[in-house]
């Protein structure tokens, strides 16, 4: 296929797709150009695999030479995926997923690739879009096609595909999509937003979905291949029809069971039972494996259709609760020393309950990002980690994987629109949650415990924020929507909705889905049974502390911080940072110095107070200016003929004249002062050329004193007398010899340093 190019305008850019040109081998590929930004994707297709997951990999590179940048480190080239790169694979893997139809068993890749990268279009959004239409032009049987686009909130506007600038300027950072007919995904970031607000970004962002799928689907029409046909897994219905009939009034009775280990245990005993007796009975069979593969996805569809029927028919949950009912909550603070660590809270909800860590840092131990954007420092961390036994198992322990990334990076956007600004805490924060047991919903378990820790540890963040999740169980008709989901609604249920937020508003988002869109009536209802649920955790929370503590744990470091002006940075830092490092050296401390549009920004830590004064009164000596009227008392430092110089503070000294030195005549200035001896003055003036001060002028006035008359000064080049030049006055002259010499030399040439021509 020779190449072809499809091109429409969006969000004020060019948008084009090109593709038969470049790797032509793939099921499907095309060159995505938004802006500047250059995407490549290519999916392909594998064998079934007789799994119970459908085996999908979107992986998103980031090559170094995109942004004309050199790749960090010793190795100079990529290595593992960033964390912004594992983040944008699941951004993109989560709305594609539910696109396959179920049974689909077939290993599928999707790889983009990032060629060049233009900060002011996303190249995310423009993989996403890839990532749709090389699916949707291959022979992969894809029911899509699906888009995501961002959406940045200004001034009360909606802005689709914000610039960088328009980011930082933006009250929302929220990534949506979807298909033509509904939403699929959504992650978010906000400032403390209503749910109206938030609702009216996911439908603003909807639209210009709908934009980019029809878009789409006029490239699939005029390149698109023939789908495949391809082997789904189904089990075998009479089969399912005899287990059903002798052993789904067992199963039902088990799954009723509301304690998570004992239903777990209950339904396990059930299939146990059933698996041993068709061993049992197709132990010869020569479809033996077969069988027991079918038997094995027979019971579980056996589990998932009773919990959501009981859901949707009989409102009623697993463990008895309303579907508006939150599980047993409990907080707790200071669960570990707070002599060691600087601040934890402790989080449980149900059988969920998850621990948060804080610890305080200087700002030099912020953690630097290297990617295509610029390098530049991450002063908040949120670390989530799962461990097997939280949820009674044995399993891998290792790197964390894409799930705990996720979840960290969304109790980091959650929390970190409360913290408090660098000039108002200087300080580098890490929060680590832990999760200790799990029923679901544990990563907004984490974001309430990191709450929490901030603040017992005296972190001064605006507002506690808390999380919760939300489920859906549908059957196409009817639906209900749940507050607080547990696992198991969480695995057989449609939808996994989390909102983080304060008593303002809302913080954070994040939805997932496995049907294929939920519309503006569910958002908004489950939208409006989170703000209820969060406002009855943020009261448990808010029992437990109702505000940051006003001091840091005595393990923590002390802090001071301080503005200094632009023109001091570089005395404070001294030539080849010998001053700042002479501090430091001398006092025990340490001190980060930064510069922005304000400044410079002086942090000071230590553990020990009095270090951290000593250093501050060094560095304020060092930036110290002189006032004409201040009174200093300072040691001589230099005598000459007609003055002393007297040192103020730090580098400052200040030229005392002989004539200052006294009301009286001053024959030499020893007869006043030496070198060494203190003596107070005061600044008369600050010019250009130095500090000049008065001792006299501290001095009580002798009665009668009058002034002696004084010759008038002139400058170089004036004369002597204010009227008209006479005939025979001397000429004016710049240089300071004196008219004799001036004109000796004149008058004898070759006594010159300089040859006559």
């Amino acid at each position: 296929m020779s190449k072809q190019t499809f091109s429409m305008q969006f969000a004020g850019r060019t948008l084009t797709v090109e593709t038969g040109e470049v790797a032509k081998q793939a099921n499907g590929a095309v060159v995505v150009r938004y802006g500047d930004t250059t995407v490549l994707t290519a999916a392909t297709m594998g064998r079934m695999s007789l799994g119970d997951f459908f085996p999908l990999t979107v992986n998103y590179d980031e090559k170094y030479y995109a942004a004309g940048r050199f790749p960090g480190g010793f190795m100079k080239r990529e290595a593992r995926p960033s964390i912004d790169a594992t983040l944008t694979a699941r951004l993109i893997d989560r709305p594609i997923r539910p696109m396959f139809a179920e049974g689909f068993r077939n290993e599928v890749q999707v790889i983009n690739t990032v060629l060049s990268y233009d900060k002011d279009c996303s190249p995310q959004m423009a993989a996403m879009l890839g990532s749709s239409l090389s699916l949707a032009i291959s022979d992969i049987p894809f029911d899509g096609p699906i888009a995501g686009v961002q959406v940045g909130y200004i001034d009360g506007e909606y802005i689709i595909n914000p610039t960088k600038a328009q980011k930082e300027a933006s009250l929302l950072e929220l990534t949506v999509a979807g298909t033509e007919k509904a939403i699929n995904m959504v992650e978010s970031g906000a400032k403390e937003l209503s749910e109206d607000v938030m609702l009216g970004a996911l439908l603003a962002g909807h639209e210009a979905v709908k934009e980019l799928i029809i878009f789409q689907k006029e490239i699939q029409a005029a390149v698109g291949k023939p789908k495949a046909e391809v082997e789904l897994l189904q089990v075998n219905p009479d089969l399912k029809a005899e287990v059903v009939a002798a052993y789904n009034a067992e199963l039902q009775a088990a799954v009723k069971n509301p304690d998570k280990l004992q239903r777990e245990a209950d339904t396990q005993a059930v299939k146990d039972k059933v698996i041993a007796d068709y061993e049992a009975r197709f132990a010869e069979d020569e479809n033996h494996d077969l069988i027991m593969r079918d038997l094995g996805e027979i019971l579980e569809q056996m589990e998932h259709a009773e919990v959501r029927r009981l859901i949707i028919e009989d409102k009623v949950r697993p463990d008895g609760r309303a579907t508006d009912e939150i599980r047993a909550l409990d907080a707790q603070i200071d669960f570990l020393p707070r002599t060691i660590v600087h601040g934890d809270g402790l989080f449980t909800r149900g059988q969920t309950q998850a621990h948060s860590t804080l610890t305080l840092a200087p700002m030099s131990d912020t953690q630097i990002i290297d990617g295509l954007d610029p390098e530049y420092k991450k002063r908040f961390l949120h670390h989530y980690n799962f461990p097997q036994f939280s949820v009674g198992e044995t399993g891998r322990y290792g790197a964390p994987g894409r799930r705990e990334i996720g979840h960290g990076a969304l109790g980091e956007r959650a929390l970190a629109q409360v913290l408090p600004s660098l000039e108002e805490f200087p300080y580098a924060i890490r929060l680590v949650a832990d999760v200790w047991e799990s029923n679901g919903s544990s990563s907004q378990a984490s974001i309430c415990a990191g709450t929490l820790a901030l603040m017992a540890g005296g972190v001064p963040i605006k507002a506690p924020v808390a999380g919760i999740a939300m489920g859906l169980i549908s059957d196409g008709e009817q639906y209900t929507v749940l507050t607080d989901i547990q696992g198991l609604e969480d695995h057989f249920g449609d939808m996994d909705f989390k909102v983080a937020g304060t008593r303002e508003g809302i913080t954070a988002l994040q939805m997932d889905i496995k049907i294929q869109g939920i519309n503006e009536q569910i958002l908004r209802e489950a939208l409006a049974q989170a703000k209820v649920a969060r406002m009855q955790i943020l009261d448990v929370i808010e029992a437990t502390i109702a505000e940051p503590r006003k001091e840091l744990a005595p393990s923590a470091p002390k802090i001071e911080s301080f503005r200094i002006p632009t023109d001091k940075i570089r005395l404070v830092i001294g030539k080849g940072g010998e001053t700042i490092q002479g501090i430091t050296s001398d006092t025990g401390v340490q001190i980060d110095l930064t510069e922005d549009e304000n400044g410079g920004l002086v942090a000071i830590y230590s553990n020990d107070q009095a270090a951290i004064s000593e250093a501050r009164r060094q560095i304020e000596e060092i930036i110290r200016d002189a006032k004409v009227g201040d009174v200093y008392e300072g040691k001589v430092v230099r005598t000459m003929d007609s003055a002393i110089f007297v040192n103020l503070f730090g580098k400052v000294d200040a030229r005392v004249h002989i004539s200052e030195m006294a009301w009286g005549r001053t024959a030499k200035v020893e007869d006043v002062a030496k070198v060494g001896d203190i003596v107070k003055v005061k600044v008369t003036k600050i010019s250009d050329k130095g500090v000049d001060a008065s001792m006299r002028e501290l001095m009580e006035k002798p009665e009668g004193y009058v002034a002696p008359e004084r010759k008038p000064r002139f400058d170089r080049g004036e004369r002597r007398s204010s009227g008209p030049r006479r005939e025979g006055d001397r000429p004016r002259h710049s240089s300071n010899r004196s008219f004799e010499q001036r004109e000796r030399k004149n008058n004898f040439p070759e006594m010159s340093s300089k040859k006559p021509e």
